[in-house]
Parts: C-alpha cells; sequence; structure tokens
C-alpha cells in the first residue's frame, strides 16, 4: 500500500476528500489506479514465461516468498506489448484477494485529485462496451489521465483465456 488512507463509500482512496490515484505510463498514455488497490511498484525483473498461460498473461515473478502471476497491460489494453527498460516497473496490484501484477512502461507519480476532478468516461465508448476506463482527470495543459477498471482488466485475461479453453 503507498501510505495509509481511508475509504470513502464509493471505494475510492482518499485522505481527506481527496483521491490518490497512482499514475504510470503505458506509450505514450498515462493511466492510474486507484492506490488502494496497489500494494507496491517494482522494478521489471525477469518473468518466467508459463506455459499454456492466457493470452494476456506473461508469466510470474516470484516476489517477497510469493509468486505473482504478471499481466502485461499495453496488450490488455490493445497497446504495443510493454518493453523492459530501465524504466519499466510491474505494480503489483490486490483486487477481491486476487494479487497480480502488471507491466508498465514506466512509474510515473501519485495525483491527488478531488472527487469532481474525476469525470465518466464519454458517452460514445461506455455504450460501445468498452469499460476498461471508469473515469477521466482533466488537467489544465497536459493529456487527460484515465483511470482503469482492475475489474476489466481482469476481465479482459479471463476473455484470454476463452480460446484455449474452447480448443480443449
Amino acid at each position: 500500500m503507498l501510505g495509509s488512507q481511508t475509504v470513502d463509500p464509493s471505494g475510492a482512496a482518499a485522505i481527506g476528500s481527496e483521491i490518490n490515484l497512482a499514475c504510470f505510463g503505458v506509450g505514450e498514455q498515462r493511466y492510474a489506479l486507484e492506490v488502494i488497490y496497489v500494494r507496491e511498484i517494482v522494478r521489471r525483473g525477469k518473468i518466467t514465461p508459463l506455459p499454456n498461460a492466457p493470452a494476456l498473461i506473461e508469466g510470474v515473478v516470484e516476489l517477497r516468498d510469493q509468486v505473482i502471476p504478471v499481466v502485461d497491460l499495453g496488450r490488455a489494453l490493445g497497446h504495443e506489448p510493454t518493453q523492459a527498460t530501465g524504466s519499466s516497473r510491474v505494480a503489483v496490484v490486490e483486487l477481491d484477494g486476487m494479487v497480480f501484477g502488471l507491466c508498465v512502461d514506466r512509474a510515473t507519480d501519485v495525483l491527488a485529485v478531488g472527487p469532481g476532478d474525476l469525470l465518466d468516461p464519454p458517452t460514445l465508448a461506455a455504450q460501445a462496451g468498452y469499460e476498461a476506463v471508469k473515469a477521466v482527470v482533466r488537467r489544465p495543459d497536459s493529456a487527460p489521465v484515465l483511470v482503469l477498471s482492475l475489474e476489466q482488466i481482469l476481465e479482459s485475461v479471463y476473455r484470454s483465456a476463452l480460446p484455449r479453453l474452447e480448443e480443449s
């Protein structure tokens, strides 16, 4: 966890009325996750491939005596795969007791925003079934930050396993 937070009714990490977002880059885009889901962000080390794993699972890493599956967030979001460079990281996240890593090109910062700064994604995207982004943070003189839904990222991982399951 990145510091202590209280949880508001919407599940957002908040100190007072601020929501804290862990920000990172995938390609040229800046994304964020609520810090309540982020256990830690570590340097990307060697990822051991898992034979016959779902398409979006890169493999596993060992971290503090725990083996953690790792998802390439670039591929999960329809971008190019993330590259192993000096700035690439693995964001170790937890959702409903499930711990997994997200490969990102770089970690950037923690952004504190007010609840009113979180805007709904564009209606057309939501109506078209694109649910990976659950909120957008507008920033003056900068590109928006897209706040991701971990639930939808996991759903993408599950869907990437379907072709293998159907072949069996």
